[in-house]
C-alpha cells in the first residue's frame, strides 16, 4: 500500500486506537486517531482520509450519525464500522447509508488489516471504472478543446486544473462572451478532475434570487411559506464533483455575500437550517459580463471576484478563432449521428469554407443549434450548401445592423418597429454583444431584450437560443 494513504481511526477505547493505530502504521499507513464523533468529523473536514474505521457507540454520538454525517457533507470514502454488540438492524442500517464494511469485537488485527485492504482496494477499482467510462466516452469535452486549435492553451490548462494537489479547494472562473464555449471548458474540467462524480449547473440569470438561495443551498421544512418538505441544495448534491455556477455576474449582491462566506469557509447551512454542511465540491463559474466594470459599478463584490478567479480561464468568441468552426461543426455532426441514429457524412471542405466566412454572433452555440436543426429536421445523408440559412450562406449577421441600416433612420420614414429594431441591434453591437449593458443602455429588461432578439431572429430565419 502507498505511505500517502490516510486512515482515520474512531473510537473512545484508547487501547483499541493505539494497538490498531500501531498495526496499521506498520502497513505503511498514515493513521489518525479520534476519540468521539465531534472530533472524528473537524478531522476529515481538515483532511479527507481514505478510509475511516468507526466505532459504533461513541461518547457524543453514535457511528452510524456521525456516517450519517458524512454522507450528507459529501465525504464519500469508505467507512468500515466496529462494534463489540453485533447490532443486525444497526448493521443494516449502515448499509443503507453506504458503509463499506461491518466488524464486530472482538476481531484479530490480521482480520481488520485484511478489511482495511479490502475496503482500499474496492475504492481503487470503482475509480478505475470511473476513469475506463470517461475513456470509452473519449472524454468528450477535453478531446473537443484539444480538436480546436484556437483552443489548444485552453485545453493545457484544464489539463493542469485536472491534476492540481489543491483538488476541489481551487475554484475556477471562466470568461467569455455568451455561448463562445465556456459549459465546454467547465464539464472538460469535470472530466478531467472528477470522472463519475456528480456535475451539477445552474444558470444564475434564469432563477430570481429568493430561489437561487434554496436551489443552491437547500432549505430545511417551514423555512417559508411554501418550504413543505426539506430540500437538499446543488452543493450537497454535488458531493466531491463539480458544481457550474453560469452567468455568476447577474447574482444579486446580498447573495454573492453568502457565496463568498461558503467559498472561504467551505461550509454552508441550509436555508432555515442551524447544522453546518461541508462544500466538498469544486466550484467553477462562468460570466460574459466584464466583472471589473461590474466592480466598479457597485454589482459584483471585489473579494469574491477575487475568490473565484484562483484559477481564471478565458475563451475567445468563435469569431476570433475561425479555424475552429469547421473543426466544431463536425465534432456536433459526430455527436447528432450518435443521438439521432444517423449517419450523415463528414463535412465537405467546400462547407467548411462556407461556415468559417460567417462570424457566428451566437458562437459556439449558434454552431450547435445550427447543426442540430439541421440533422433533425432533413435528416441529410449529407450536409450541402442548401441546408444552411441564407444569412449563414452569405456570411452576413442579422442581428448586427451595419451602418447603412442606422443611416436608413436619417433617410428614409420608417416604421416604428423597424426604428426600434435598428436602435436596439446597432446598440448590441455597440457593447460588442453584451446583453446586459444593451439592457441598461436602452432602459429594458434582460428578458425583454431576449424576447426581442427571438423575435427578430424568428424573422431572419435565425436560430441562436440565449440561455447563458
Amino acid at each position: 500500500m502507498s505511505t500517502k494513504q490516510n486512515v482515520l481511526i474512531c473510537d473512545d477505547q484508547v487501547t483499541i486506537r493505539s494497538s490498531l493505530g500501531e498495526s496499521l502504521r506498520d502497513e505503511g499507513f498514515v493513521v489518525r486517531e479520534a476519540e468521539d464523533g465531534a472530533t472524528a468529523i473537524a478531522a476529515v473536514r481538515k483532511e479527507v482520509p481514505d478510509l475511516v474505521l468507526l466505532d459504533l457507540k461513541l461518547p457524543d454520538s453514535t457511528g452510524v450519525e456521525v456516517l450519517r454525517e458524512l454522507r450528507e457533507s459529501g465525504v464519500d470514502v469508505p467507512v468500515i464500522l466496529m462494534t463489540a454488540y453485533g447490532d443486525t438492524p444497526t448493521a443494516v442500517e449502515a448499509m443503507k447509508l453506504g458503509a463499506y464494511d461491518f466488524v464486530a469485537k472482538p476481531y484479530s488485527l490480521a482480520e481488520m488489516k485484511a478489511k482495511v485492504h479490502g475496503a482500499l482496494k474496492a475504492r481503487g477499482r470503482e475509480r478505475s471504472a470511473a476513469r475506463e467510462e470517461v475513456s470509452k466516452s473519449g472524454g468528450l469535452y477535453l478531446e473537443m478543446l484539444k480538436s480546436t486549435p484556437g483552443l489548444a492553451k485552453v485545453a493545457e490548462t484544464v489539463e493542469q486544473v485536472g491534476r492540481s494537489r489543491a483538488g476541489n479547494q481551487a475554484s475556477v472562473l471562466i470568461t467569455g462572451e455568451s455561448g463562445c464555449g465556456k459549459e465546454i471548458v467547465s464539464r472538460a474540467i469535470h472530466e478531467v478532475s472528477h470522472p463519475g462524480a456528480a456535475f451539477m449547473e445552474i444558470n444564475c440569470a434564469a432563477v430570481p434570487d429568493t430561489l437561487l438561495e434554496s436551489e443552491l443551498f437547500g432549505h430545511e421544512k417551514g423555512a417559508f411559506t411554501d418550504a413543505k418538505n426539506a430540500k437538499e441544495g446543488l452543493f450537497e448534491l454535488a458531493g466531491q464533483g463539480t458544481i457550474f455556477l453560469d452567468e455568476i455576474g447577474e447574482m444579486g449582491v446580498t447573495l454573492q455575500s453568502r457565496l463568498l462566506r461558503v467559498i472561504e469557509s467551505r461550509t454552508f447551512r441550509r436555508v432555515g437550517g442551524k447544522r453546518e454542511k461541508e462544500v466538498r465540491a469544486r466550484i467553477v463559474a462562468a460570466t460574459n459580463r466584464e466583472l471589473q466594470r461590474a466592480i466598479h459599478e457597485g454589482l459584483f463584490r471585489n473579494d469574491l471576484y477575487f475568490r473565484l478567479q484562483v484559477i481564471e480561464i478565458h475563451v475567445p468568441p468563435l469569431r476570433e478563432r475561425p479555424d475552429d468552426v469547421a473543426v466544431l461543426a463536425q465534432a456536433f455532426v459526430d455527436v447528432f449521428n450518435r443521438e439521432l441514429g444517423l449517419e450523415c457524412a463528414p463535412l465537405s471542405p467546400k462547407m467548411g469554407e462556407i461556415l468559417q466566412s460567417y462570424p457566428w454572433p451566437g458562437n459556439v452555440r449558434e454552431l450547435k443549434n445550427l447543426m442540430r436543426r439541421i440533422m433533425i429536421l432533413e435528416e441529410p445523408t449529407e450536409i450541402l450548401p442548401h441546408h444552411l440559412p441564407d444569412h449563414v450562406q452569405r456570411g452576413r449577421n442579422p442581428r448586427v445592423a451595419g451602418q447603412s441600416e442606422v443611416d436608413r433612420i436619417g433617410r428614409e420614414l420608417l416604421p416604428m418597429a423597424e426604428v426600434e429594431r435598428i436602435h436596439l441591434l446597432h446598440t448590441l453591437e455597440a457593447t460588442n454583444n453584451n446583453k446586459s449593458k444593451a439592457a441598461r443602455i436602452l432602459g429594458i429588461s434582460r428578458q425583454t431584450l431576449r424576447e426581442k432578439l427571438k423575435a427578430y431572429e424568428a424573422n431572419a430565419g435565425g436560430d441562436q437560443s440565449d440561455t447563458e
